[in-house]
């Protein structure tokens, strides 16, 4: 995309680690990352500011919301609630925070009793400092991710890409794609749709009952036919990994031919690696929303995909709808 395309090009910043995704969705878009001064005071606080004027433009922000070893969540968090407070300060026309993963999203009601609804909370901590839209890359609930917020959202997939790779890998073997747990049917069912479509043959379904307590996961419900199957495990994140490693343990028991896990975020604490090598697995698709560690540097099973042109092509339409 050239800067012709933009009556006024849009300015994109990048925050702390994800400068690298950010320089890379300015390449896609032909247009150059604007730089910023970010500083770290003794006590911990922090200070960032544009280092362009951002009077009247549009500007998208770049800030992946997840913990690792420079930067907890919450510092990451406070990062980009004050940064966007700064550019809307200064007189920009309309800010968009694009943050693939999106913290805090995982507890969206409330189940047990005086339950917090963390994500609703974050929402109106971004509004509250002016920002006038989100972009994430999927989201733990999609319908509580666009119920929390009162401004515009634009929800993005990396299903698209799951499929061709899954097609690379396995195009001519049938198929069946399971959900981990009855909360995520409809992510595995949208999945399942578009693979069945790409393939132009029937796909199988499945689903596993999963119950947590007090760090415990238990539930033996399993409904679906994988036999002689490659089963596709689909959930937007693994983090410690032992849903997924239940599922491919319950796939491969009911006879599943090969096992792949395929997940948006790459959250994986501690200890996650030992835990999914335990189990029979043939293979790990996620994507590069989270930085990976340097524990899963070179993992053979794991192939990551890049984000950059998927956020490309949302930041041009969203930009060139915009200024029509």
């Amino acid at each position: 995309m050239q800067d012709q395309n933009f009556p006024r090009s849009p300015l994109l910043f990048s925050l702390g680690a994800d400068r690298i995704v950010g320089e890379q969705v300015a390449r896609a878009l032909a247009l150059p990352l604007s730089p910023v001064e970010e500083r770290r005071f003794e006590d911990g606080e922090q200070k960032v500011r544009p280092l362009v004027s951002v009077r009247g433009r549009d500007a998208y922000v770049f800030s992946s919301l997840h913990g690792d070893s420079q930067d907890t969540a919450n510092d990451k968090l406070c990062r980009l609630l004050f940064f966007i407070g700064c550019l809307k300060t200064n007189g920009a026309r309309r800010v968009t925070a694009v943050s693939p993963y999106l913290c805090y999203m995982r507890k969206d009601r409330q189940t047990k009793a005086q339950d917090p609804i963390t994500g609703l909370y974050v929402a109106q901590l971004l509004e509250a400092v002016g920002t006038d839209q989100v972009m994430t890359l999927e989201a733990h609930n999609l319908s509580a991710f666009q119920n929390a917020f009162r401004r515009p959202t634009l929800h993005l997939t990396a299903h698209g890409q799951f499929v061709e790779r899954m097609i690379e890998i396995a195009g001519d073997a049938v198929f069946c794609v399971v959900s981990p747990d009855l909360g995520g049917a409809k992510r595995a069912e949208a999945f399942r749709e578009l693979l069945e479509a790409k393939l132009g043959r029937p796909v199988n379904k499945a689903f596993l009952e999963k119950q947590r307590s007090s760090g415990l996961v238990t539930g033996d419900l399993f409904a679906g036919d994988v036999a002689g199957r490659v089963a596709i495990i689909i959930d937007d994140l693994i983090s410690s990994g032992t849903t997924m490693a239940r599922a491919a343990e319950t796939c491969r028991k009911n006879g599943a031919e090969r096992i792949y896990l395929c997940a948006t975020h790459a959250l994986f604490s501690p200890g996650a690696r030992a835990t999914l090598a335990s189990t029979a697995i043939d293979g790990i698709i996620v994507t590069d929303s989270v930085a990976l560690e340097e524990e899963w540097a070179g993992a053979k099973s794991l192939t990551v995909l890049p984000i950059a042109g998927l956020l490309a092509a949302a930041i041009s339409s969203d930009a060139n709808t915009t200024h029509r």
